[in-house]
């Protein structure tokens, strides 16, 4: 029950997030995106400071394992990298093969390391668990479609329905009921019903039809279709916290508690960073082909053709609300009500291929999400703690009295 709680919290600051984002951006600009982050750090550190109980443990400084996490943050960044650049580097570019290479080295000197640290930050001998590798990788690849609807939802909003960056942020919270629904649910039932793996397997299957109608939008369909289609994912993946969770808990032992629960989100973040790598790099290398193809099939005088922006594998940038009506102004300035009429036509375009490119998008987080689905199934079950104590009332219910 508790995990189901901490991992509603975990997906209400997910999708809350965006949201604050789109207004920020809207009324105050960017740049405070990443201002109003220092006075809610401030405040965090002061509440932690003062409210979470001292516990007295036998743990010392010298126990962390900082040349594990030193290794670790120095494979990882490069291979970030070299999924960024991949939008305007071939794979097999110079600059994108020696990232990768070096990435490949520092991932293999961790592996090594952490087989030799008394205190690994990832205990590789725990994925002999059944339950804790399947936990691990079913989490790592949730986490990776989870980033893909949160960082490019707003993107359907914004650049195919017209919709601003607020707004768009607010019709994001949706999924966030969803979420925190499914997984505050699934913390109660699991524990009360057997083989409850397949929980997850039904949340991961909702997932990916919330993805199939996402691949599946248009520049006409309403609001509301995306909305329904947000919800289904963030109920899919609100069943999913709690289970993993529970499960790789209950799993290994006692002293591995701790453990167990950061793996969760460790695995799960190192997805969604993945995750938002690698299809932030599918939608700008095929956005500017696809933009070019839909404007093709307008057949528009040649002289139209500086109505359509340059640097199309940005997104935000070309479907900026400011930058829209300032191109409108000028082609209106410029030629009059024809010239606003093609823009709007252009305009269409543009949004069409958009729509395009998070087709393919979402088709490939639903193509992970088919293998987290199989992965799902080969979870092996362990007794919970809840269901002892579950199972135990019942005898003592239907017990006759002495």
């Amino acid at each position: 029950r508790v995990g189901g709680l901490f991992g509603a919290v975990f997906g209400l600051s997910s999708v809350l997030g965006p949201t604050a984002g789109g207004y920020i951006t809207d009324n105050l600009g960017w740049r405070w995106v990443f201002y109003v982050n220092l006075p809610i750090g401030i405040v965090a550190v002061l509440i932690v400071a003062a409210t979470l109980p001292f516990v007295r443990s036998k743990a010392s400084v010298r126990d962390i394992d900082f040349p594990g996490a030193a290794a670790l943050v120095a494979g990882l960044i490069p291979l970030m990298v070299a999924l960024s650049i991949t939008r305007d580097h071939a794979w097999t570019s110079p600059e994108v093969l020696g990232l990768l290479i070096g990435s490949a080295v520092m991932l293999v000197l961790f592996f090594v390391l952490e087989q030799r640290s008394e205190n690994p930050i990832v205990p590789f001998r725990l994925f002999k668990d059944a339950t804790f590798s399947v936990s691990m990788l079913t989490s790592f690849l949730t986490g990776f479609a989870m980033f893909g609807a949160i960082i490019f939802v707003p993107l359907i909003y914004q650049g195919v329905l017209g919709v601003t960056a607020t707004n768009s942020g607010q019709l994001l919270t949706p999924m966030m009921l969803g979420l925190v629904g499914a997984s505050v649910l699934v913390g109660q039932v699991m524990v009360r019903i057997r083989l409850y793996r397949f929980l997850g397997t039904a949340g991961i299957a909702l997932m990916l039809l919330g993805f199939w109608w996402l691949s599946q939008v248009t520049t006409r369909t309403s609001a509301l279709e995306v909305v329904r289609d947000i919800v289904i994912v963030g109920a899919g993946l609100g069943a999913t916290f709690p289970l993993y969770l529970q499960a790789v808990q209950n799993a290994l032992p006692r002293q591995f508690l701790g453990v167990a629960t950061s793996q969760i989100q460790f695995w799960r973040q190192i997805g969604g960073t993945i995750g938002t790598s690698v299809l932030g790099s599918v939608l700008a290398s095929r956005l500017a082909a696809s933009i070019q193809s839909q404007v093709a099939g307008l057949h528009l005088p040649p002289q139209a053709g500086r109505l359509v922006p340059s640097g199309v594998s940005n997104p935000q940038a070309v479907f900026d609300p400011s930058v829209i009506a300032a191109r409108r102004t000028a082609a209106t300035a410029a030629g009059g009500p024809q010239a606003a009429a093609i823009f709007d036509q252009v305009l269409h375009a543009l949004r069409a291929g958009l729509a395009g490119t998070l087709h393919d998008v979402f088709l490939y987080s639903g193509a992970v999400l088919i293998l987290a689905l199989v992965a799902s199934l080969f979870l092996r079950e362990v007794r919970l703690r809840g269901q002892a104590q579950t199972q135990e009332g019942r005898t003592d219910e239907f017990s006759p009295a002495a």
